[in-house]
């Protein structure tokens, strides 16, 4: 008997998604029609869990029993062959979203720094992924700021942003949305969000924001989660805005996922896009909603067992958390806005946040560093960054242009291999 990968191996890869882009405040896909994410974050492996299309066949059919229609990738290779899983994805129906950085090449907190080497990295998969109807965004980074002292390092997030927002339309390529998603830190609420889409200049602020947030824990309301402050810093927010992790555990307690109805339903539904869930495979961590074997021992690295736990085989839906999931989501009937009827100057842009003590560090509208700068100093008030090139561009691979320019803060050029320096 074939195996499955020898049958996908045998036909001509065809991508037939209607494509997604961003419109105001919302999703849309290429007929009009709103996109709300049911989602799951999905990284069987370490590295790559987009390569190894008998198991990607294996788990899109519990996709599709549970309701997903996008998924979550934390890391991939951008030189590996991803043609098989993608396909199995799309005729599935389901969008995937992938993070450009990989363990090496993320944006760091503290001595913060945004280099040729990271962006090489970041294009070469957007290179690698662009030309699959079902890529539906990329992520610059995932919680770079995880404290509230880290602030300093957002201007390095937008620049990262800027030039490979920069190098997707250099290259031609469909506009495929560039963003990011953030920690839920109380401190910088809602700071980074508005200082990611401010300045009034679209070359350089997100595509998209995602929150991960797990303040609605079983059992809940609506009134006591936390969600009606992050209701209010959403309203009329000039990106789409998305839960890109949720699924709180407090305990043994079963999670019956009562945050659906409220993200999906008024008074969120008009700004939010849905909710990636945290997560599909069970680890040490004991999110996952689907588990391959009975746990290793922990540390256990050998063929398909990582971490102590096995990441290959048949997917065994986890109880009751997987069915309630299921049927909460199989509970919602989502119409959305056509496009043809959404007027996207009702959204608000934000003002450019000003520095606080104790808290957001990063003074107002700041010139953003050019790519291999590092910053020395303190950031304070500036025009922010040309959207012209300030030296020649390589039009052969759409690098971004290099050098410093004059801000208020002081800004060094240094070599793409070293780290951010502090004065």
């Amino acid at each position: 008997m074939r195996s499955t990968w020898a049958l996908l191996a045998g036909l001509t890869a065809v991508y037939g998604l209607p494509t997604i882009e961003t419109y105001g405040n919302k999703f849309y896909d290429s007929n009009g029609k709103q996109f709300f994410i049911k989602g799951m974050s999905y990284q069987l492996r370490p590295n790559d869990p987009l390569i190894d299309s008998e198991q990607c066949a294996r788990d899109v059919k519990l996709m599709e029993e549970l309701g997903v229609n996008t998924i979550r990738v934390y890391h991939v290779d951008p030189k590996a062959n991803h043609d098989g899983c993608m396909d199995v994805f799309d005729k599935a129906g389901i969008y995937v979203t992938l993070d450009m950085d990989t363990f090496p090449t993320f944006i760091k907190p503290y001595n913060s720094y945004w280099n040729t080497t990271q962006f090489e990295m970041y294009s070469a998969v957007m290179d690698t992924f662009i030309k699959y109807d079902n890529l539906m965004a990329l992520y610059v980074g995932n919680e770079i700021i995880a404290k509230s002292d880290q602030s300093l390092s957002a201007p390095f997030i937008k620049a990262a942003v800027r030039d490979m927002k920069a190098y997707r339309d250099r290259k031609g390529y469909r506009k495929v949305p560039v963003g990011y998603t953030a920690a839920d830190i109380a401190e910088l609420r809602p700071m980074l969000q508005d200082y990611l889409t401010c300045g009034g200049n679209s070359s350089e602020t997100v595509d998209f924001f995602g929150l991960n947030a797990y303040e609605w824990c079983t059992p809940n309301t609506y009134e006591a989660s936390g969600y009606p402050v992050l209701q209010e810093m959403a309203e009329q927010f000039p990106v789409p805005i998305f839960f890109s992790e949720t699924g709180c555990i407090t305990g043994p307690e079963p999670r019956k996922w009562e945050d659906m109805d409220a993200i999906f339903s008024q008074p969120m539904v008009d700004d939010w896009s849905g909710a990636m869930v945290y997560e599909w495979i069970f680890e040490q961590n004991q999110y996952g909603i689907v588990s391959y074997g009975e746990p290793a021992e922990l540390g256990v690295e050998t063929g398909d067992v990582h971490d102590g736990f096995t990441r290959k085989g048949t997917p065994t839906p986890r109880q009751p958390d997987f069915d309630n999931l299921k049927t909460r989501w199989a509970s919602i009937t989502l119409s959305g806005t056509p496009k043809s009827e959404y007027d996207p100057s009702a959204v608000s842009t934000r003002a450019c946040p000003t520095s606080t003590k104790g808290g957001w560090e990063v003074d107002g509208n700041v010139r953003l560093p050019a790519l291999d700068e590092t910053y020395a100093g303190s950031f304070t008030p500036s025009p922010t960054a040309t959207s012209e090139p300030t030296a020649e561009e390589d039009e052969e691979d759409g690098a971004p242009a290099r050098g410093a320019l004059g801000v208020s803060a002081l800004l060094i050029v240094v070599s793409s291999m070293v780290a951010m320096v502090w004065m």
